[in-house]
């Protein structure tokens, strides 16, 4: 009869000698990813637009040569290749990558009255950074059989007025997830996690960082008792970008304390 595998050790380390690329590493959930790949042994590059928050996270991580910061504006393909190259100079390989930079506030115009020109900044930063970063970063992870992240949002499933370039942004990046890992794989493993609401306000640079001002009802709208914060969202991304997740693919994860299936009535 054939004998059942061995019980096997959890790897306290699952990262340890990787590389995660992390777009928006700087702050908020970013930072949060960021801060968990390096818990779990492994090496970040972060791109940020903001240069003063990406040297805050270096000062402030005391983690020497396992992490790197480089301007990024996602939107831009010549400074997603720049990003790339540093990487690639500074570690030598690309074992995972986490899409998370956008455009945080979901709130635009009145459709009737929403620019074209915001519609569009909406579209590049949240979907088309992730195309553009998954595009350069492809041929690396394929060769370590790597992962990518991408981060979306409860946003792409339910939505408050005047929020449809956001919706139609994260919504998009959904759909990009389950595409890619069909075209990408077996070599490199795609999903995305869908946060819900997560207390980023200490998770900011310095000057900018403060208690978050969530009252006993803000954390009582969730089946979970609470809101998120970034720690949240960083555990279910080394999970992902590591060997114990190899047989999941394609899929999104709602992130939420529970919002999203918890009846509501007017």
């Amino acid at each position: 009869m054939p004998k059942t595998p061995a019980v096997t050790r959890h790897d306290p380390m699952p990262l340890k000698d990787k590389t995660v690329l992390i777009t928006g590493g700087a702050q908020g959930i970013g930072r949060g990813i960021a801060q968990a790949v390096l818990g779990a042994g492994g090496r970040v590059c972060i791109g940020d637009l903001d240069a003063e928050a990406g040297k805050a996270c270096l000062a402030e991580w005391q983690v020497g040569p396992s992490a790197h910061f480089a301007v990024l504006d996602v939107a831009r393909e010549a400074s997603v290749r720049r990003w790339m190259t540093a990487a690639m100079k500074r570690f030598g390989r690309i074992d995972g990558l986490v899409n998370n930079a956008g455009i945080a506030n979901p709130h635009a115009a009145p459709l009737a009255e929403l620019s074209l020109a915001d519609w569009n900044r909406y579209l590049s930063t949240n979907l088309t950074g992730a195309f553009l970063c998954s595009k350069h970063a492809l041929p690396e992870l394929q060769k370590r059989h790597g992962a990518i992240v991408n981060i979306a949002s409860t946003r792409a499933l339910q939505s408050e007025p005047d929020t449809e370039a956001y919706a139609a942004s994260k919504g998009g990046l959904v759909a990009f997830t389950h595409a890619l890992a069909v075209s990408a794989g077996p070599g490199v493993r795609v999903n995305a996690i869908l946060p819900g609401w997560i207390a980023t306000d200490d998770w900011r640079k310095p000057e900018l960082r403060a208690a978050p001002k969530l009252s006993r009802r803000d954390h009582a709208q969730h089946p979970a008792g609470r809101a998120g914060t970034p720690e949240d969202i960083g555990g279910l991304a080394v999970y992902l970008l590591s060997s114990p997740s190899s047989f999941i693919t394609g899929q999104s994860f709602v992130v939420d304390g529970g919002m999203t299936i918890k009846m509501q009535y007017a």
